[in-house]
């Protein structure tokens, strides 16, 4: 099968490349810019594209596929030709649909947590020794690829992204994998730029309980009003599990999980995250996993990739780095460390990056979303918002928008840097939040010198 990939250098776009060149398929793809990992990843596996940019040259007729990702755009040469040629053009979600008809499709949801979700589920599967086909959005410990597809494995674990399909195709991503069984984490609204209200972005998760299959098993987080809600009404023929937290401590900063073997550490931490297992917990068990099985695997779990990720770790001091940006994200990150560790000063810096975090009518939703914060900072970058075409923001109006008027705002890295390496570290806890990158911040020269401060 010859496949061809526009766009090849996004996140899932390139495992998915991977995965299918692993399987024997013949790959190629193109894209005008690719970044680490993704370049590295395909550079090893002979994928990455000889030159950056598009060319309508690539397209052939003997192509079974084009995959398009995100990142093209409607007027993209690859794409108009192979239109012309009347190929078959799917989106990356599509495809593992096509690719996954006759599994059993186990898909997690929500606006938070479907990573952490996902990622704990095919930990605790990898541990016991279940073979899986699956994707998920985060780098994990153990794996070289997040996508998995072969031809022998009954399930496959998808991570269900609400974000659109393709440039053509303005379904979102989880509508259209039809799951076996379903878990809703959380909604909180998300994606201003292409849900531009709050109702039209509860109505996606309505509508994908409505794309499972009959007879089929919703996992939801009862804690969760929305969840709770849309889940309750959904009048599909399928069997309907809640979950809540778990029964847990925290003593010296290590969160404990009692369980009927006892009291079991773990190496994660925080309400969402507790919450998050009580989840995968279910959706492992509807696996094949037994609860015993599910518990001592689940204690070796570190999280995912840049959630909540320890960057540095020392007796009186710790940096953390992780990928929250949204409001209910943000607030549950901050809260989290600040529970764990409540006899530390804790320094929460959040990136306002993406479109929806930059927007003046979206902007509102982080109302005291940093409160529990001791030093609560804030960084944007101008360039950012005059590139997404948006309108200005200052330090007056983020805010009157946080509710904070002790909130210390930046829109210089090189002033931002300073303020950081000022700060006294001495039993204190950096926490950095971003899906961006501080505008190029050193954040390895940060870390660096935060280990030997005084």
């Amino acid at each position: 099968m010859r496949i061809h990939f526009i766009a090849v250098g996004g996140s899932a776009m390139h495992n998915l490349a991977i995965a299918l060149h692993l399987k024997g398929y013949d790959v190629t793809g193109s894209d005008d810019h690719i970044f680490e990992p993704s370049k590295s990843r395909l550079n090893k596996h002979g994928l990455l594209p000889d030159d950056f940019g598009w060319d309508a040259s690539r397209i052939s007729d003997d192509l079974d596929f084009v995959i398009l990702g995100m990142h093209a755009k409607v007027d993209n040469p690859e794409l108009i030709e192979s239109q012309n040629r009347n190929l078959k053009i799917v989106s990356y979600p599509e495809f593992i649909y096509e690719m996954s008809k006759n599994k059993t499709r186990v898909v997690i949801g929500g606006s938070h947590g479907k990573t952490s979700i996902t990622a704990m589920v095919l930990h605790v599967l990898n541990q016991n020794g279940r073979e899986v086909d699956f994707m998920v959005g985060a780098q994990l410990e153990g794996f070289e690829t997040m996508v998995h597809l072969t031809d022998e494995n009954d399930f496959i674990l998808l991570e269900g992204d609400e974000y659109l399909s393709s440039p053509i195709d303005r379904r979102p991503k989880f509508h259209l994998y039809k799951p076996n069984i379903a878990l809703l984490s959380g909604i909180s609204w998300d994606h201003i730029n292409v849900f531009p209200t709050k109702e039209i972005y509860l109505k996606q998760f309505e509508l994908f309980l409505e794309t499972m299959v009959s007879g089929g098993v919703l996992v939801y987080n009862k804690l969760d009003s929305q969840v709770n809600q849309i889940s309750i009404d959904c009048k599909r023929p399928i069997r309907k599990l809640e979950y809540t937290m778990p029964d847990y401590y925290i003593d010296n900063g290590i969160s404990f999980l009692r369980t009927d073997e006892g009291d079991l550490p773990l190496k994660i931490f925080g309400d969402h995250n507790l919450s998050n297992l009580s989840g995968a917990k279910l959706i492992c068990q509807l696996m094949g996993v037994q609860e015993e099985e599910f518990n001592n695997s689940i204690s070796s779990f570190k999280g995912a990739d840049k959630r909540l990720e320890s960057i540095l770790v020392m007796k009186d001091r710790n940096v953390f780095k992780d990928f929250a940006h949204s409001p209910s994200k943000v607030i549950a990150t901050v809260k989290a460390l600040k529970n764990q560790y409540q006899n530390r000063k804790l320094i929460a810096l959040l990136e306002l990056h993406t479109f929806s975090s930059l927007n003046k009518e979206f902007i509102v939703e982080y109302k005291d979303s940093l409160k529990s914060a001791d030093i609560a900072v804030l960084f944007y970058d101008p360039k950012a918002i005059k590139n997404k075409g948006l309108s200005e923001i200052d330090d007056k109006m983020i805010k009157k928008a946080f509710n904070d008027n002790k909130l210390i705002v930046f829109s210089n890295s090189g002033q931002l840097s300073d303020f950081l390496l000022s700060q006294s570290y001495v039993n204190a806890n950096l926490l950095i939040m971003s899906s961006g990158n501080y505008a190029s911040l050193d954040l390895d020269f940060i870390t660096s010198q935060i280990k030997i401060s005084e």
